[in-house]
């Protein structure tokens, strides 16, 4: 068992859209991701995804409506649900 401190982990790697594995529970990855600009349309047929803003913000676009995010704030997407991101500016980001 060992700490895990976001912000150095964060500072690692510059790369957008590309996810990083710092750990597992249960079965599920905790990954980290940095977001700029727009992802591209998607679903996930078999499994919820929850994401925390570590640091700055974005939106969550669904096809009939968004949601912001703040610092602190998270959201869960159900299975299923078509969705995107999108970050005007930078984004940290935890994923389950």
């Amino acid at each position: 068992m060992e700490k895990v401190n976001l912000g150095e982990k964060l500072a690692l790697f510059a790369d957008h859209w590309s996810l990083k594995v710092m750990g597992e529970l249960n079965g599920q990855h905790v990954k980290l991701v940095k977001f700029v600009g727009e992802f591209v349309w998607h679903k996930h047929d078999h499994e919820d995804e929850l994401f925390l803003v570590v640091k700055g913000r974005f939106r969550m676009e669904f096809r009939d409506r968004q949601v912001s995010l703040e610092e602190g704030e998270f959201l869960i997407v159900p299975r299923e649900v078509e969705h995107r991101s999108v970050a005007d500016d930078e984004a940290h980001v935890m994923l389950f």
